[in-house]
């Protein structure tokens, strides 16, 4: 067997362990406490809502018009530049997939 064929497989049932993992029957309505994921979750998005309204109202403070321009410029240079380099990963990886 090849690596690809085993690359392959691997993802595929990497995704099927998913799919299983996802169609578990409901839980019942008892009262549990929160899972160590859950509070971790939950404590991740506290911290970046807190860190974006920080950086909301630093924003806001210091709000010029040519430093607004500067942003959008370098925010629409930089998801060209990522645009492209996932485009080339994406090319180089179906191209390892499907092989020569």
């Amino acid at each position: 067997m090849g690596t690809r064929f085993l690359l392959a497989l691997f993802l595929v049932l990497l995704v099927l362990g998913f799919e299983v993992q996802g169609a578990q029957l409901p839980q019942q309505d008892e009262p549990s406490s929160p899972t160590l994921l859950t509070q971790m979750q939950e404590s991740l998005s506290s911290y970046w809502d807190s860190a974006k309204e920080a950086a909301r109202g630093l924003y806001e403070k210091t709000y010029l018009p040519t430093v607004d321009e500067k942003l959008r410029d370098m925010y629409s240079k930089s998801t060209a530049a990522v645009s492209t380099y996932a485009g080339i990963f994406t090319d180089q990886l179906l191209t390892l997939l499907k092989g020569d």
